[in-house]
């Protein structure tokens, strides 16, 4: 009976609290770890949240809304990751795993705002910030945008808007009062710059962290310069918030942080470029009516989701074009993190083969992951419940799981990168000459607890 009554309920629950055609806010920060904010992805791990960077306007979205412990990237470098969520698909599947990618396996009439549009003509869409790719914004559906925009772009000579931060937030502002002033329901994704090297920020931001560890007067690595960066990052969420708040939209606009690939952190093994945890690990807080705050999930997302779980929030039941991977956030967000998410495909496969010392694959199912190298034909079966770090592989203690995730593994490639690309993978040709026994990482890198650990 309990379970019945929660099955009216919900959706009740769920259609009051979204009474007509929700705004969505999808704010995205360049190369953010998972720790990289100072809100606890996971309450029970002091290093999931950085004790160095500041970041009160995510802490005051965290107690609204609900954060995510294993939210996961589409993949562990920007473009492919980028790709994914406006495709709502794996990069594999998609055939976009890498940044010279250019047979995409779907059109871009399918994408996210394109098939948004579809479904509810009302809306308007824009994108502001970081691009990165070479089919432009207009193609994919959005209004307004910056146009096709490389990392470069966000590195500025003005003073008052480092990394553009401050001026993304303005356009920002001026699309959302045009929305609400034309009286239309918009989707905005703001791809920050910050916190991608090299790091910028406002003078008065960098004095606060002087003489902090690792502060070295500018440069790539440069912590004071870094948590300003982050510092000035959160600032401007806090703008675009606060412009909800003054619009008098905020009951109707649904809210969703998260960053395009992960980073080095003290927990996970990895970072940016591989495809460790700490690499597709990532940051995400989400919050909008009927969300409980203060609600931390441990379901796995992943960041393709978002096409699925936008077009569930603004026309429920709207098809999804074929091919797509994604799964609705909607149940798990509106039941408290309760309701599972499903997806056609019960699995999360990454595939990085370019700009890595060590091709790789990896695949997700269950707590299982399996971390496959293709130079060294090795793969290192891990629980990331049970072991965050990844230091503990399990091979051999179960081979029989990590014999069929490799076969799944292998087969979902084979069916995305088509035949000719999944040989040659095969038969140990890489793009950019990379090859076997070159640098870190199984087969010859640092090793951890006796176990080997990609570096």
């Amino acid at each position: 009976m309990k379970t019945l009554l929660s099955l009216i309920v919900l959706p009740l629950l769920a259609g009051s609290a979204w009474a007509k055609a929700p705004n969505i806010l999808f704010i995205l920060a360049d190369d953010q770890a998972w720790s990289g904010t100072s809100v606890r992805m996971m309450p029970s791990e002091a290093g999931s949240a950085s004790r160095d960077f500041h970041t009160p306007n995510l802490e005051k979205l965290a107690a609204q809304g609900m954060t995510f412990s294993q939210a996961y990237a589409a993949h562990c470098k920007c473009e492919c990751s980028r790709a994914a969520i406006q495709m709502g698909r794996s990069t594999s599947t998609l055939n976009a795993t890498d940044k010279n990618s250019r047979n995409w396996s779907a059109p871009v009439t399918d994408s996210l705002v394109n098939t948004l549009k579809k479904a509810d003509g009302s809306y308007r869409a824009a994108h502001f910030g970081k691009w990165q790719w070479f089919h432009t914004p207009e193609s994919m559906g959005y209004d307004a945008s910056d146009g096709i925009t490389m990392n470069e772009d966000g590195d500025t000579t003005n003073p008052e808007d480092p990394k553009q931060s401050f001026s993304i937030t303005q356009r920002a502002g001026a699309f959302m009062e045009r929305q609400v002033k034309e009286g239309h329901p918009f989707f905005l994704q703001l791809s920050y710059y910050a916190v991608h090297q090299t790091p910028q920020a406002l003078a008065a931001t960098i004095k606060k962290y002087e003489g902090m560890a690792g502060a070295n007067k500018g440069g790539r690595g440069d912590r004071a310069v870094m948590a300003a960066m982050t510092e000035d990052l959160d600032t401007c969420v806090g703008a675009v918030l606060k412009k909800l708040d003054d619009l008098r939209i905020a009951e109707n606009t649904l809210v969703i942080y998260t960053s395009d690939n992960g980073g080095r952190t003290s927990l996970l093994n990895g970072g940016k470029g591989d495809l460790g945890e700490g690499g597709i690990r990532e940051p995400m807080i989400i919050r909008g009516p009927g969300i409980k705050g203060g609600v931390n999930c441990t379901t796995p997302v992943i960041s393709y989701d978002l096409m699925a779980t936008v077009l569930d929030f603004a026309a429920p039941g709207f098809v999804l074009p074929k091919g797509v991977e994604a799964g609705s956030w909607k149940p798990l967000l509106m039941s408290g993190g309760k309701e599972p998410v499903r997806r056609p495909i019960d699995r999360f496969v990454w595939h990085q083969a370019a700009e890595v010392e060590h091709p790789q694959s990896a695949i997700r199912k269950g707590d299982y992951k399996l971390l496959y190298f293709w130079d060294t034909k090795e793969g290192l079966l891990f629980d990331v419940v049970k072991d965050l770090g990844e230091t503990r592989d399990l091979a051999r203690q179960s081979p029989d799981v990590a014999a069929r995730l490799q076969t799944e593994l292998k087969a979902h490639l084979r069916a995305g990168l088509g035949e000719q690309a999944y040989a040659a993978l095969e038969r140990g040709e890489f793009p950019q000459g990379r090859g076997p026994g070159k640098g870190k990482g199984p087969g010859g890198g640092k090793k951890k607890d006796g176990k080997k650990m990609v570096k």
